[in-house]
């Protein structure tokens, strides 16, 4: 099966249309104000309008009111919503309300916070894992840290899922062959700052996914 690509936290149109004509699977667009990467519902639809129907436009929430939801899948076009640090009943309840697939984050440090990936069956469409963020973090993600890939090796899922966290050009081809993931998630590691995603690195990180 082919590998496909997210670029997430896209801001800029350049640096969204150089995910586009890289390859990318997926695109990301961030709804959360702490986050560098933070949308707002009016940049949300003049990116939108620029994503051809075979991309997926994916928005990243934390924990997210309805209302908030509601008026991104609007102004995004939204065709799946990325949960982080929410509970499968909330998950559940979003993709009820809302109609779209439904990607949770479950983030992995150790062994045993794989456990929590069985919670989200029946909840969600996708698990992601993801790298635990220190507990006094104000972000749940796009710190560039990555997780032992090796705990997924082996691992029975039980959902569709992809691999976030840490991963850059350098390393994604690595992290694949241990994981045997099918689709990978980028953020800061194709950033030259947080929040500033360089396109060189978006299409060196597309052409290695490429390769695989």
């Amino acid at each position: 099966m082919p590998v496909t690509a997210k670029i997430c936290g896209l801001t800029t149109p350049d640096t969204l249309d150089a995910a586009l004509s890289g390859g990318a699977s997926h695109v990301g667009f961030v709804f959360f104000p702490a986050s560098p990467r933070h949308l707002t519902l009016e940049a949300a639809t003049g990116l939108a309008g620029r994503v051809p129907t075979h991309v997926q436009r994916v928005g990243v929430f934390v924990d997210p009111e309805d209302a908030l939801v509601e008026a991104a899948v609007k102004a995004g076009r939204l065709d799946a919503i990325q949960l982080h640090k929410t509970s499968p009943a909330r998950v559940a309840a979003i993709r009820a309300t809302f109609g779209r697939d439904v990607w949770a984050a479950v983030a992995v440090k150790t062994g045993a916070d794989l456990a929590q990936a069985a919670h989200y069956a029946g909840a969600a469409t996708r698990l992601l894992y993801d790298a635990k963020t220190p507990e006094t973090a104000e972000l749940p993600g796009g710190m560039g840290l990555r997780f032992d890939w090796r705990l997924l090796e082996g691992f029975r899922h039980p959902l569709p899922w992809a691999l976030s966290g840490g991963l850059d050009a350098g390393n994604v081809t690595e992290a694949v062959r241990r994981t045997s993931a099918t689709l990978v998630d980028v953020s800061s590691g194709v950033e030259s700052a947080p929040g500033v995603k360089d396109k060189g690195r978006v299409l060196a990180f597309l052409k290695a996914v490429q390769s695989l």
